[in-house]
């Protein structure tokens, strides 16, 4: 793991001689949910977990996330849960930050560390366990599958960040860099979950504006972002959600690497019309 930091939330609570001026943004583009935000005030408890809170970033709401959820995860020392997955539809992609997870899929066992990472297809018997003597902090993001008639549903599976090589940009000589959890050209897969890396002054050299929705979760250091028509400064343990179609840049600010925990929804047809409606034909 050398030369990887995941940063985590501890939760607490500010002094009461601080300034309540922050940096958090909602829009109906983009959202910027700064670290000194996640305090533990604002955690919630999740049924059928023990000696669990979360930190929810991101949740399917009208003029906000469309196609996902994220949580950060902080589970004690012997808690978790039998049955963490309420919705059957729903698949998973977890990330660990700091501890050490217990995670059975299908009875398999599998002890996850920082820089692990594991997908969950719907419909899965899975449990999550605390066997550590120290809190663990990961996140979870969840989705519901969309399935696709002759198309398999993708296995379960676990890796980890220092055993794949990241692939670099074209032209940019390795300094804007993606780690892939899951091969692009597997359609069974209709999200990703990447790490991706730059290094001291590399930028997104154009204001990318595209259909993927996503969640940004800044592992390591630092960076100016653009999100929209606004430059907004980013840190180790902010999050940002970008609306389909947001425009987006950065440059990475130094000293060390910027990385960030990147969601998108991907290898699907658009839905089209209201949910329900009814199609006449002729």
């Amino acid at each position: 793991m050398t030369g990887r930091t995941y940063y985590a939330p501890h939760g607490g609570l500010p002094p009461q001689t601080d300034l309540l001026t922050g940096r958090a943004v909602f829009t109906a583009a983009y959202a910027v949910i700064p670290k000194g935000v996640m305090s533990d005030i604002v955690t919630s408890c999740l049924p059928l977990w023990e000696e669990t809170r979360a930190w929810v970033l991101s949740r399917p709401l009208s003029g906000f996330a469309e196609t996902f959820s994220q949580y950060i995860m902080e589970v004690g020392p012997g808690g978790g849960s039998d049955r963490p997955e309420p919705d059957n539809a729903a698949e998973a992609a977890l990330f660990v930050v700091e501890g050490e997870l217990t995670v059975t899929v299908e009875g398999r066992k599998h002890v996850m560390r920082p820089g692990g990472f594991a997908f969950i297809p719907p419909a899965s018997r899975w449990t999550v366990r605390n066997d550590s003597s120290a809190p663990v902090r990961f996140h979870w993001i969840r989705k519901a599958y969309d399935f696709v008639e002759g198309i398999d549903v993708p296995e379960a599976f676990f890796a980890d960040e220092a055993e794949i090589a990241p692939t670099a940009m074209a032209g940019t000589d390795g300094k804007w860099a993606t780690t892939r959890f899951v091969d692009p050209a597997d359609m069974r897969h209709d999200m990703h979950v990447t790490i991706v890396t730059f290094e001291p002054g590399a930028v997104i050299p154009f204001a990318e504006t595209h259909v993927m929705e996503h969640g940004l979760y800044v592992l390591e250091g630092k960076a100016v972002y653009r999100l929209n028509q606004d430059w907004v400064e980013v840190e180790a343990g902010d999050y940002m959600w970008l609306r389909a179609f947001c425009p987006q840049a950065c440059y990475a600010g130094g000293p060390g690497k910027f990385r960030y925990l990147l969601y998108k929804d991907v290898n699907r047809h658009m839905k089209l019309g209201a949910p329900g409606a009814a199609k006449h034909f002729g």
